[in-house]
């Protein structure tokens, strides 16, 4: 698809509050579990050579696989779903995906704002449209230590449970580097001067665990909401002083309300509007800053980076006082 179409498509749905999942399985016949569609650039079948890099058993990367010559990553998710960040050295290989001798492995290729991997599945299911208030969100949310993998839930057809996978807490668990690297970079950050707050919505529990550390480092005041309908109802109560708020940070796709829902009902109340409005998200690239800056956001930052939040705040807040 290419990538003005996709925009107008991701941008349309967006404006509806809808969104698509992919919906899949990780053993015959059993629980059913979904990635939003924009996430996945293709679902393949894949019968070639797989490169071990690690020998440990308790690597997540099974190896490296070339599809159409771009050589990366091949994840099993099923081993990620038995992956405990506690015990790190876990004998991963029972958990492995199990299919006949004769059958081609089944490998989502997804994409982030750098990153491109592939997720080995026992079988894609098919594409299910949901409005973003039918998406609730999983239990485990922020109580387990952010040690969910599930991020949302919601109906199949026949009514059965499809539970939306933390693809973002995959990564990271995948690649601790990636954090390390944020970590690097919070070292560079510097103090901003201001007395307004920051409103925060993500719904993967990692992700806010992350930009709480960013934040608290920048040393600004900041309220963290796990989707847009609670930062919103925070900031339309008549207890809420506006004249304190001097940004908010949202992610895109979040249950209940979205973050372009957010942003539509930031910039269309007149009391608000003035408020701006930055998008932290791992959908890839320009689409998706043009989608963000069609529905009127300020900003664009690519996932949760610590020096891109630094410039936005000091921007956008850096010096307000009262």
């Amino acid at each position: 698809m290419s990538n003005l179409s996709q925009v107008d498509q991701v941008t349309s749905l967006h404006k509806n509050n809808e969104l698509q999942l992919l919906c899949f399985r990780l053993e015959k016949n059993k629980d059913l579990y979904a990635v939003n569609v924009f996430k996945i650039r293709e679902v393949v079948k894949y019968k070639g050579v797989l490169t071990i890099v690690s020998h440990e058993n308790s690597s997540l990367v099974e190896g490296l696989i070339t599809i159409r010559e771009l050589t990366i990553p091949l994840i099993d998710m099923k081993k990620w779903f038995y992956y405990d960040s506690k015990n790190k050295g876990k004998d991963l290989r029972p958990y492995k995906i199990q299919r006949e001798e004769d059958e081609d492995d089944i490998i989502m290729i997804c994409e982030f704002s750098r990153w491109t991997i592939g997720v080995r599945i026992y079988e894609a299911d098919r594409i299910l449209n949901k409005k973003w208030t039918e998406m609730e969100q999983s239990a485990g949310v922020g109580g387990n230590g952010g040690n969910s993998k599930l991020v949302s839930r919601t109906r199949y057809f026949d009514g059965k449970l499809v539970q939306v996978v933390d693809i973002e807490k995959m990564l990271v668990d995948v690649f601790p580097w990636i954090e390390e690297e944020k970590n690097e970079e919070l070292n560079k950050v510097s103090k901003v001067k201001t007395n307004k707050s920051i409103l925060l919505a993500d719904d993967s529990p990692s992700v806010l665990k992350t930009m709480q550390i960013i934040l608290d480092k920048l040393g600004v005041e900041h309220n963290d909401f796990i989707n847009g309908q609670k930062l919103l109802d925070y900031l339309f109560s008549p207890n809420t002083d506006i004249d304190n708020i001097g940004m908010i940070i949202t992610d895109l796709e979040m249950p209940e309300a979205s973050g372009f829902e957010v942003i539509k009902q930031v910039k269309n109340n007149p009391g608000t509007s003035h408020i701006p409005i930055i998008v932290n998200s791992s959908m890839s690239g320009s689409s998706n800053e043009d989608m963000a800056r069609s529905l009127n956001a300020d900003d664009f930052i690519s996932k949760s980076n610590p020096i891109d939040i630094e410039r936005a705040v000091k921007q956008f807040i850096g010096n307000q006082a009262h």
